[in-house]
């Protein structure tokens, strides 16, 4: 059977026993953002067994994509995955160990016809109940296996919560499997015996104490690999060589030269590229993205580590989107999404193959300097620093890093490596304005009740001062001229938070009025930062806080319009992009997304067009609060990495919603309120990151009456309507190319006749023509054009011409072939030649340039030269 034939096989079965066929979910766990990656059948169908909603059926079954970034540095055994299949069948409340034994028996004996005599059933110590269901389907005793907590019991998930014992079949392999043990039996670690499927009991609820008490409704839970079950069903010693993996390897052999199964080494290469393509393509097609951080990062290090393992194989070239073509030929029936993503899946890896490849040699002859420079102090110990170096600055993982140094004899200092991530944390942490030490003094200095926010209702309060800070210390009073941070009972003043920025206004009292300048939350506490303008105001003050409204209703703009952008990117540019930031002021915003390419002027347009559309409908936008789980559960967009309590809130734009959002921001009541959105400028801030910058209402007026503004002064300047400016400039452009194209013609000539003219200033010295000289020519491509002349006047030679470029000296250099075999090397020539002018420079052996600062030095830099031949050894 093919693993085709076993899932469809396995889900008819159940289907058959009134069982749901429920899709797979996402590799994206929905619902939690705390959880890295789906690891198992169960995790899509957490809410049912917790009570927190009705499933559709009370009996499901599926089939489920997962992922275990535990078995990451395994792969390459022939066991180890990191992307599998898991089949399973699931009770909430229904059929319990009966039912789920008779079923488990009859598909394996009877569907998949495994012989009776090569089954073997585990089951937890004391669990008679499932032992003598087995016994009655017909296992004999000898064949059931009694283990204890660490094999057959599933505890709960933390200090407390549903458990239960497991029961487990087992497939023997028979005795040809080398084992030293007086009785050979599953639990023994000889690989006899190998686990296919998993049956967990969930019958208790354990407490903080451990003590367990029976559930009001016991559940089922079992999973089942199907990579596994295909190795049983199709007799092979691998999943490898299964059918699932033989196109993988047979495409990996032809692009490299090689076979599988000839050489043990390069089976290993080709088994790590082939299981490492698979999870990349699943990964992408659910959303993940590279970047350093999260489930991002994980798929960053499969990418590398399949790049380095194609590399080690002859892999000169990129190879990684091919061969992560074969995985979506093969697979995408089965999960349309692969097909639906493909473009995306083999761009996403094109880009970051091709980027790493960039780093990947520097990377490696750096790693081997290091090593080497150990070895001369006797030491086989690479340092946390040089490792986490590696990693920062040239994208190496350290596993990459241990996997490269092993092969040498070498060990990586982990812990040194963690420990300098550490303090990269530390450095971060400490730019963070909300980790400043006045929250720790807020803390210390005042003990006093939690801010009560009431500014998505109302702009003006009335309010008691609780608490002055002065300098980080509490004081009874402020006075005037004093700058201060004021914490009131209650105010309308937003602080800081989630990317918008602080209100602004003042609190006035009976005997004073304090301007506020910023408004910070700092933990549970807003502060109201600013300076007395008029008398004085004490602790226990009634006061009126009142915001800045104008200032505000343009914050709410462009806090909405962010809303509305990450929809209409979403639309246009797919559903992979994320918000991975943004900041909200009143005279522009930013919103940081997912994404690996520059956005192209069309794509800008239609979300723009997208985004104004929902402005001219004015749709309403309402806030609610709810439970978390709901919210998630209504299809709510919640950023991974954020940390939410139980209760959110929850931001709509129209009915049904376009938009649905958690966010604790300030917006708009319906989006004609925005009046219009414009887009700035999009551009990267990082790896797989993009950043769009834009204006709304009257700033969004601002821009546009600036940009009329500057069409007509452009059109002015070339005598021409706004109309026809476009073609005008146009013109002249394509007239200026032109003349510069003359230009440079006649300079290229006048290269020609200099570089004639400059054979007779070469120098021989030890046998080695030389040529250092100063030139005309002003740009660096002519001086590459007459580096070119003068190497064929002169057959072999050393050549560094010199020049005065944009008022800074600009140097070429070149070695001919039959140098560079001597061990000449124009970047570390040029290199030494720039250094002398102030600046440094560097290229290939055979052609290099540099520039400098000071350029009154060309000549002493270009005399270098000589020196530097006549020194070489």
């Amino acid at each position: 059977m093919t693993s085709d034939e076993i899932r469809a096989s396995f889900l008819s079965f159940f289907e058959s026993k009134g069982h749901s066929i429920i899709p797979s979910s996402s590799l994206i766990p929905q619902g939690d953002p705390t959880l890295l990656l789906t690891t198992a059948g169960m995790v899509q169908f957490k809410p049912y067994f917790l009570g927190l909603e009705t499933p559709p059926n009370p009996k499901l079954t599926t089939c489920q994509k997962c992922f275990r970034t535990t078995d990451i540095d395994s792969v390459g055994d022939p066991t180890h995955l990191t992307f599998f299949e898991m089949l399973g069948n699931f009770s909430i409340g229904d059929y319990f160990k009966k039912e789920a034994i008779a079923w488990a028996w009859e598909y394996v004996t009877k569907h998949l016809k495994m012989p009776p005599e090569k089954l073997w059933i585990t089951i937890f110590l004391d669990d008679d109940e499932a032992f003598h269901i087995w016994r009655n389907i017909g296992v004999p005793e000898s064949r059931i296996v009694r283990l204890g907590e660490a094999s057959n019991f599933w505890g709960p998930a933390g200090d407390s919560g549903p458990c239960g014992p497991c029961s487990e079949i087992h497939y023997d392999l028979g005795p040809k499997a080398k084992c030293e043990a007086d009785k050979c039996v599953p639990g023994c670690d000889c690989g006899r015996y190998v686990e296919i499927w998993n049956l967990v009991f969930t019958q208790y609820n354990q407490d903080k104490n451990g003590k367990r008490t029976n559930l009001p409704k016991p559940n089922i839970d079992t999973g089942m690999g199907l990579e596994r079950l295909t190795v049983i069903m199709q007799n092979k010693k691998s999943v490898y060589e299964t059918t699932i993996f033989a196109p993988l390897l047979q495409h990996i052999g032809s692009l490299c030269g090689k076979k599988y199964g000839d050489d043990a080494n390069t089976d290993l290469l080709i088994r790590v590229v082939a299981e490492h393509s698979r999870g990349i393509a699943f990964l992408i097609g659910d959303g993940v993205q590279p970047s350093n951080e999260g489930r991002g990062y994980v798929l960053r290090r499969l990418l590398r580590r399949a790049v380095l393992f194609g590399r080690r194989l002859g892999l000169e070239k990129a190879f990684l989107a091919e061969i992560a073509g074969v995985t979506i030929k093969q697979m995408g029936h089965v999960y349309p999404e692969l097909k639906k993503r493909e473009e995306v899946i083999l761009k996403i890896i094109e880009m970051e193959e091709a980027k790493f490849s960039e780093t990947l040699s520097i990377g490696l002859e750096l790693l081997g300097k290091v090593m080497d420079e150990a070895s001369g102090k006797k030491t086989k110990k690479i340092s946390g620093a040089e490792a986490f170096k590696l990693y920062d600055t040239y994208g190496f993982p350290v596993d990459l890093t241990a996997v490269i140094a092993k092969e040498r004899g070498f060990t990586v200092d982990i812990k040194g490596f963690e420990a300098e991530m550490e303090k990269q944390r530390e450095r971060a942490r400490a730019s963070q304005k909300f980790e400043t030490a006045e929250g720790a003094g807020v803390s210390r200095a005042l003990d006093i009740k939690a801010t009560n926010f009431v500014g998505y209702g109302t702009l003006t309060q009335e309010s008691t001062i609780l608490g002055i800070l002065v300098k980080d210390k509490a004081v009874s009073e402020v006075e005037l001229d004093q700058e201060a941070g004021i914490i009131l009972e209650s105010t309308p003043f937003y602080g800081e938070m989630g990317g918008q920025v602080g209100d602004t206004g003042e609190i006035r009292g009976s005997r004073g009025r304090f301007i506020v300048t910023d408004t910070v939350r700092l933990r549970d506490k807003i502060v109201h930062r600013g300076k007395v303008v008029e008398g004085v105001l004490p602790v226990g003050d009634k006061v009126t806080a009142a915001i800045d409204e104008e200032r505000r209703r343009d914050i709410q703009r462009n806090h909405t319009a962010t809303h509305l952008l990450h929809m209409a990117l979403r639309q246009v540019i797919g559903e992979h992009v994320e918000q991975r930031g943004s900041q909200v002021a009143p005279d522009r915003f930013t919103f940081d997304f997912s994404h690996l390419t520059v956005l192209t002027p069309e794509e800008l347009q239609k979300v723009q067009r997208l985004v104004n559309d929902v402005v001219r409908r004015d749709l309403p936008v309402t806030a609610e609060e709810m439970p978390y789980k709901e919210a998630i559960k209504g299809g709510v967009i919640a950023l991974f990495g954020e940390k939410y309590g139980e209760k959110v809130r929850v931001l709509r734009v129209g009915q049904p919603p376009v938009s649905a959002e958690l966010c604790g921001g300030t917006h708009v009541s319906a989006t004609g309120e925005i009046g219009f959105l414009h887009i700035l400028n999009e551009h990267s801030v990082g790896a797989g990151l993009r950043r769009i910058e834009g204006v709304t209402g009257r700033y969004a007026e601002a821009a546009m009456e600036k940009l009329v503004s500057d069409l007509r002064s452009v059109a002015g300047s070339v005598d021409t309507s706004t109309e026809n400016v476009v073609d005008k400039v146009c013109g002249k452009v394509a007239e200026c190319e032109m003349e510069h194209r003359r230009a440079e013609g006649y300079e290229k000539e006048l290269a020609k006749i200099e570089s004639d003219s400059l054979v007779n200033k070469v120098e021989v010295i030890n046998g080695i023509k030389v040529l250092a000289v100063r030139v005309s020519s002003r740009h660096t491509d002519v001086l590459r054009d007459m580096s070119d002349m003068l190497r064929e006047k002169l057959g072999s030679a050393i050549i560094v011409l010199g020049t005065v470029y944009e008022d800074k000296p600009a140097f070429v250099a070149s070695v001919t072939p039959d140098l560079v075999a001597k061990g000449f090397d124009a970047g570390k020539i040029v290199r030494e030649v720039a250094k002398i002018a102030g600046g440094g420079g560097g290229g290939k052996p055979n052609l290099a340039q540099g520039s400098g600062k000071d350029k009154s030095q060309i000549d002493s830099a270009l005399r270098v030269v000589a020196k530097l031949v006549q020194d070489h050894k």
